[in-house]
């Protein structure tokens, strides 16, 4: 079993910025990790993820303005949000997955709005 918490939500205007943290009761030094979000009425979208191997991949629309990234010691992904757009205003959702499962976090809300 894999324990996801993120945190990092908020409100924020336009053109700012959020860093989302999630934490694991796991080593993610083996997992393929990342972010996804779910805005209200649509499916759940891939954001960035890393993988094992340390390949990272961004949804097109994020590209240039979000990064992923990963602290070993800590078990922590983060996602460092810039230039933020009201369409990124969604519930962000941290994934695990690994030989042991495909786990998610409980998902942290992010409002871009002015």
């Amino acid at each position: 079993q894999v324990q996801l918490v993120e945190s990092g939500g908020g409100l924020v205007q336009p053109g700012g910025s959020l860093r989302l943290s999630c934490a694991a009761s796991r080593s993610i030094f083996s997992a393929n990790v990342g972010w996804y979000r779910q805005a209200p009425g649509k499916q759940r979208e891939l954001v960035a993820g890393i993988t094992s191997g340390s390949t990272t991949n961004y949804a097109d629309s994020v590209k240039g303005r979000f990064t992923i990234s990963r602290d070993y010691p800590t078990n922590t992904l983060y996602l460092q949000m810039n230039s933020l757009k009201p369409e990124d205003t969604a519930v962000y959702y941290c994934n695990y997955y690994a030989r042991v499962g495909d786990y998610w976090g409980p998902g942290t809300q992010v409002t871009v709005s002015s």
